[in-house]
């Protein structure tokens, strides 16, 4: 019988057409010496052995009939069979031992399941924020449920969308997963290797990382020099904090939201452990991170898209403007329109202007449609700012008041490499 896991340790979990980017460049970087938590992945072979053994692989195929309602029936066959129907033993056992094996070696009793798809985390298709990730499953039947929960989430309606704007089927793929201990972090973030004006970001919350990577939260805002010389901090608005009161893992009182997460050496330190990923690498990139009592975690690496950065008309400079956090990428303009419910979002037309409040992933449908984003929420290293990189899409976020400071329909532009947001009155 083939082996279908691998610690993040072994040599062949480094292949990424086994285990998706995701995993197979946590292995590359763990195995270069960088701080990676204790993982392993499971192989994609063991979804198609799955979809196998449930006589699936005839509605795989029918997501590609040019019938919409064949291919819809195919998305949700897919769907229900993955999510109500039992691990077939050959992967189930095997998986179990791991988990099992895991929570021995790191001390813990949680772990996270993080979907690795194989088409993700690559340069131009991220896929960022689209597929599911996991945390502190501590029962047996919550981490059995996360492991389909990820391969179902290869035929959600937001990835099926996502795929045809890039060519993509589910149907030619698969989906493997990544299991980590959940790192009783006590701040969270992510980075960005590179930006327009050639510094670092380093953008950090208190607690679990995933307020950020959802734009629940204006982060902390750490602007390095490629050098690695700490050039500002700001401290943004953090209003929450995702965490654990478990096995003694403190809560965060509210009066901590207004003081800085990290300090200078910390930040400094980070960024040098963000251009040795680059290194590693070979390319710009974007990290998620975690900082335990023991250090610094990288959680995730993939590329960092930099698009080329389209020069403002002078006439704009002339208008009152917002300042928010840049997604790092072009100049845009065009009528403003304000959306404070995702049933509102039908009225954007295209070469719009969004201006809303939560930058969450699920706005990822919108982007082919409009000209920029405004949010009064999220930050540079957010799953949606890392969408409109990608689409060349210029963004500010973490704008404070925008929903009622800009007034729907009036012409706006938006300034995504110096985070600024400017309208006619």
């Amino acid at each position: 019988m083939q082996r279908l896991i691998f610690p993040l340790s072994a040599p062949e979990a480094t292949d990424a057409n086994r285990f998706g980017p995701k995993a197979a460049n946590l292995a590359v970087l763990g195995q270069a010496g960088l701080p990676i938590p204790e993982s392993f992945c499971l192989d994609a072979q063991a979804y198609r052995v799955q979809i196998a053994a449930l006589g699936l692989e005839d509605a795989a195929r029918d997501i590609n009939s040019p019938e919409p309602g064949r291919a819809r029936r195919a998305a949700l066959d897919m769907k229900l069979g993955l999510l109500d129907r039992p691990i077939v033993p050959e992967v189930l056992e095997p998986l179990l031992a791991a988990r099992q094996s895991l929570l021995e070696a790191s001390g813990g009793a949680s772990v996270v399941v993080r979907s690795s798809a194989l088409v993700e985390d690559r340069f131009g298709s991220s896929f960022a924020g689209q597929f599911e990730s996991y945390l502190d499953l501590e029962s047996e039947a919550d981490f059995v449920t996360a492991v389909r929960s990820c391969w179902a989430a290869l035929w959600s309606t937001r990835v099926l969308r996502y795929m045809a704007t890039h060519n993509a089927s589910p149907a030619e793929t698969a989906m493997a997963v990544l299991v980590q201990p959940l790192v009783p972090a006590r701040v969270s973030g992510g980075g960005l290797s590179q930006t327009a004006n050639g510094d670092m970001i380093l953008n950090a919350t208190w607690g679990l990382g995933s307020s950020i990577a959802q734009g629940e939260v204006v982060p902390e805002r750490i602007v390095l020099t490629r050098e690695g010389r700490h050039r500002d901090t700001a401290l943004g608005r953090k209003y929450h904090a995702v965490g654990c009161a478990h096995n003694g893992r403190p809560l965060f009182p509210r009066a901590l939201f207004s003081q800085p997460c990290l300090n200078e050496e910390q930040a400094i330190e980070l960024g040098q452990i963000l251009r040795r990923v680059e290194d590693v690498m070979g390319m710009p990139v974007e990290i998620e991170w975690a900082h335990d009592d023991r250090g610094f975690k990288l959680l995730q690496g993939r590329p960092l898209h930099m698009a080329p950065t389209p020069a403002p008309d002078d006439i704009w400079l002339r208008h009152p403007g917002l300042t928010g956090q840049p997604a790092g990428v072009g100049w845009g303009s065009g009528r403003g329109r304000v959306v404070n419910c995702e049933c509102e979002l039908s009225l954007v037309a295209p070469g719009d202007i969004l201006i809303t409040k939560v930058a969450g992933p699920a706005l990822s449908q919108i982007l082919p449609r409009v000209a920029g984003v405004v949010a009064e929420l999220g930050g540079s290293t957010s799953h949606l700012a890392s969408l409109g990189r990608e689409r060349g899409i210029p963004m500010v976020l973490g704008v404070l008041d925008a929903t009622t400071r800009i007034p729907d329909g009036a012409q706006v532009a938006v300034d995504g490499v110096s985070g600024i947001v400017r309208w006619v009155q």
